[in-house]
């Protein structure tokens, strides 16, 4: 019986889906949606705005027709794409360097029965092919092409191995319920906030100032009114934050269930397969050997809720900062679940790791010193300002060296089986390990403070580090050890190319 991807593999051109020139069109104006509403709403605008606009509407009509001229053809061994209008290019895309396709639905998309599908190569820094926008029949036909390339059976052979496609297992669901946990857990909805107010600062600098002051100046005007002593204006405020408090883990449920409503992880082969969201469905893929390296996170909350979150990075420069990219292999999971994951996951299931070692013995004042001189400056300040009652901000002290003591006996490394990891934090808890070949660089670190206390950190780099995540490092090791193990990791990287070097 012929399928999709048997369709989509018969060599002829095909065009992009009917309805793709109304989907760049709408891609297009967003860009200058602001403006067209300036000028619609206030009848305010200079004539250079209107010839901005008519500009505009040139580069969308350039646009269209650069579009229209998209074809592409399946081959045996890749994809052909042939675009532009005065321009024309012709690339071929083998599929042994696609290591990830990416479909996105809005709602509109949705709707239509189409998607956008992307194509990323292993550290590619774009994608080697953005295709607005295909059917979802041909999405998911390509899909299943480059999923049968990994696999190493060719989709336009016939015989047993074509019959028989590699069978698919679900490694990880998420409910509503869980995703309800998820949201309660994480604090998305404070970085909306921060990004609302970063957004009215930049179109008014005195907005927020503004809208704060008149918060304040309304509630001290009802508690003169009500006649509030200390006890009121104590209640009051705590009925604030807590008010606050409820508003933003609401706000976290709901983006939580926009972005990971119905998400599950499929394993088919040796790629992984995951989708999600709610009204905009994001359905990314790789193969297994593209993970570079594993964030593990167990935080006070997630400990609440007996639950633990799961990132990886990709082989993928660029999925390091993109949304659609399969980052969140499990958003959440109880610790049992999220152990049984990684072991299957990682090469040699050797997880989770025994053999922790400690760090420097004085490890812990290196963690005191930076916040005990913020106490010690932020006292001296106080003092100079209220008197003797600023003293009271050297209370810290103790908190911090508490802190210090307890962070300095829970971290830890450990190297076995050809996985090197780092643990840190007690309250919030974080593991983050790789597998040592796939390490691209070494670096022995040290700073004037870590040559008096003897120290020295080690820091690990690979493909697609995203910088939003806690860097692949170990500190304040013992200096004979880190240099030690330095050298044991370069060895076993054999003939890798890598950057080792000492750092002063």
């Amino acid at each position: 019986m012929t399928t999709a991807s048997d369709e989509l593999a018969g060599g002829a051109e095909r065009r992009l889906h009917p309805l793709s020139w109304l989907f760049v069109l709408l891609l297009q104006l967003k860009s200058f949606a602001l403006p067209l509403l300036v000028l619609l709403f206030t009848g305010r605008g200079n004539s250079w705005e209107l010839w901005g606009l008519a500009g505009a509407g040139v580069l969308v009509l350039v646009s269209l027709a650069q579009y229209f001229t998209f074809r592409f053809r399946v081959e045996r061994d890749g994809l052909v794409i042939r675009s532009g209008l005065l321009q024309k290019s012709l690339r071929h895309i083998p599929f042994h360097r696609v290591h990830n396709v990416a479909l996105h639905q809005s709602l509109l998309h949705r709707l239509a029965g189409v998607a956008e599908v992307r194509l990323e190569s292993a550290g590619g820094m774009k994608p080697e092919a953005e295709m607005r926008v295909l059917s979802l029949a041909d999405a998911h036909a390509l899909e299943e092409l480059v999923r049968a390339h990994g696999h190493g059976a060719a989709p336009a052979d016939t015989g047993e191995a074509a019959a028989m496609p590699p069978e698919s297992r679900e490694l990880l669901a998420l409910d509503t319920g869980e995703v309800v946990r998820l949201g309660l857990i994480s604090n998305r909805g404070m970085l909306l906030v921060a990004a609302g107010f970063g957004v009215l600062a930049q179109t008014d600098s005195k907005l927020v100032g503004s809208v704060l002051t008149g918060w304040v100046q309304g509630a001290m005007g009802l508690g003169k009114e009500l006649h509030l002593g200390w006890l009121g204006w104590t209640l009051g405020v705590l009925s604030l934050v807590a008010f606050a408090v409820v508003a933003l883990r609401l706000l976290s449920v709901a983006l939580a269930l926009l972005q990971f409503h119905g998400f599950t992880l499929v394993e088919t082969g040796r790629r992984l397969s995951a989708q999600r969201g709610l009204l905009t469905r994001l359905r990314a893929n790789m193969p297994r050997a593209r993970i570079q390296a594993w964030s593990l996170r167990e935080g006070l909350v997630h400990r609440w809720f007996h639950r633990r979150s799961l990132r990886v990075d990709s082989a993928s420069v660029e999925a390091a900062n993109d949304q659609r990219s399969l980052r969140d292999l499990a958003p959440l999971a109880t610790p049992e679940t999220m152990d049984a994951l990684i072991r299957h996951l990682l090469p040699g299931g050797h997880w989770p790791m025994q053999a922790w070692r400690p760090l420097h013995p004085r490890a812990w004042r290196r963690q005191f010193t930076l916040p005990a001189l913020f106490a010690l400056v932020l006292a001296a300040m106080l003092a100079w300002q209220q008197g003797p009652w600023g003293l009271a901000a050297l209370g810290l002290l103790p908190l911090f060296l508490l802190r210090a003591r307890v962070w300095a006996r829970h971290a830890g490394y450990s190297e076995e089986a050809g996985v090197i990891a780092v643990r840190e934090g007690w309250l919030d808890k974080h593991w983050r390990f790789a597998e040592v070949r796939k390490i691209q660089s070494l670096v022995l670190a040290q700073s004037p403070f870590d040559r008096h206390h003897g120290m020295a950190t080690l820091l690990m780099d690979t493909v697609g580090a995203s910088p939003f995540e806690p860097p692949l490092r170990i500190r304040y090791l013992p200096e004979a050890e880190a240099r030690a193990l330095h050298d044991r990791l370069a060895a076993n990287l054999g003939g890798a190319a890598i950057r080792a070097r000492t750092a002063a």
